[in-house]
């Protein structure tokens, strides 16, 4: 990527900790803060529309399937999970051997409680991004605030600087729940693809800055740099949640997440249909087994005996007769 220019926007220039990030002393501030009962409308709104993006359902079976048609169902799941397995494996070989005279079954319980944590992260970030995106809206701060889109951004804002209004600095957000959402081998290209979508952005032509926004991780905010020292970006931050909401919301971290809990209950569902305590449908785990029958990977008992085949599968290595 070519060198990075710094774009001319107010930036801290004392201490040691902050030098360089986003002066926001000489941005307009808030003055406007969002009531209660607007912010527990967001929410309600973020979660419906976060459950319909990513929906926490591992199988959605119709009310009134009949038992031909639910034993199909029940064989796709399984031929899913088994593609699930073999498809968020990191490591073939030390799972097939930590997988030797275990039963599909075990195996099974195990993997489908991974796919729906995975599902509730999904929804979770997803509901998080509503959430800012709306806050910006309703905070009347910005003097533009984009559509949630499906690109790098998840949104971008326009903000005017003090004593010069026709100023304005464009600002380029992407919402993760936390840091360790993205590997530590996945930050510059993240880093990369974000500033690239702001810099060829055809509609901006003020300054820009790109954020990463996480959620819910306690701290302030800082540039991602190399070992060397140098930053990846200077015109990319993180932006963590104690500086994230109240530069959004004008609510703080506390108070967003204590939102967030009253609605949940107040809507009396347990949205975080989790993974604690979860029973899985046992023709499920049937079916799974099937699918593992059918592709050599137990034995006539049900156990995973033999450790090359399996790594290979999992590895999407074909096995030579």
């Amino acid at each position: 990527m070519p060198a990075v220019v710094a774009q001319d926007y107010p930036r801290i220039s004392e201490g040691k900790d902050f030098a360089g990030l986003l002066d926001e002393r000489k941005l307009v501030p808030h003055a406007h803060k969002i009531s209660s009962s607007k912010v527990r409308q967001i929410i309600s709104d973020a979660v419906k529309n976060a459950n319909r993006k990513a929906s926490r359902a591992i199988l959605n079976i119709p009310e009134k399937s009949t038992d031909a048609e639910m034993r199909n169902i029940f064989l796709k799941e399984g031929r899913k999970l088994l593609e699930y397995f073999r498809q968020y494996c990191g490591d073939p070989p030390a799972t097939a051997y930590q997988c030797l005279d275990r039963h599909y079954s075990e195996v099974a319980a195990e993997q489908f409680r991974n796919r729906t944590l995975q599902k509730e992260r999904m929804n979770s970030g997803w509901r998080y991004q509503f959430m800012a995106h709306d806050c910006a809206q309703a905070s009347r701060r910005f003097a533009t605030v984009s559509q949630l889109a499906t690109a790098e951004a998840d949104f971008n804002v326009t903000i005017a600087t003090k004593n010069f209004p026709k100023r304005k600095i464009n600002i380029y957000v992407s919402v993760k729940n936390r840091t360790n959402t993205m590997g530590g081998q996945d930050w510059p290209k993240a880093i990369a693809a974000l500033e690239a979508m702001a810099k060829n952005d055809p509609n901006r032509s003020e300054p820009y800055v790109c954020v990463f926004g996480i959620a819910m991780e306690r701290g302030t905010r800082y540039m991602k740099a190399k070992r060397g020292g140098n930053y990846y970006s200077v015109n990319t931050e993180v932006w963590l949640s104690d500086f994230f909401w109240p530069f959004f919301s004008n609510h703080s971290y506390e108070e967003i997440m204590n939102a967030v809990l009253d609605a949940l209950i107040e809507d009396g569902k347990r949205v975080e249909s989790a993974t604690i305590g979860i029973t899985v449908p046992r023709e499920l785990i049937e079916s799974f087994g099937v699918c593992c029958r059918e592709t050599g990977l137990v034995d006539e008992k049900g156990y995973f005996t033999d450790c090359l085949k399996l790594a290979f599968f999992l590895g999407g290595i074909e096995l030579s007769e």
